[in-house]
C-alpha cells in the first residue's frame, strides 16, 4: 500500500496504545514485523524505543 504524508503533516505516536493500534491495523493489512517501521514511518513520527519494545514483546 502506497502512502506518502509530507513531514509537516505527520502525527507524533509517542503513547503506548497509539503506536499498537497502529501495528495493529498495519499487520491485519499483511505486512509482517520487518516492514512494520517503514510502513509507520511513512505516515507517523514514532517514539522508537517504545516502538522497539512493543515489537520485541509481540
Amino acid at each position: 500500500m502506497e502512502r506518502y504524508v509530507e513531514d509537516y503533516q505527520k502525527r507524533r505516536l509517542t503513547e503506548r496504545v497509539d503506536i499498537i493500534t497502529a501495528i495493529n491495523i498495519l499487520r491485519s493489512q499483511g505486512y509482517d514485523r520487518d516492514e512494520l517501521i517503514e510502513e509507520i514511518t511513512k505516515v507517523f513520527y514514532v517514539d522508537l524505543d517504545a516502538f522497539n519494545e512493543i515489537v520485541m514483546a509481540a
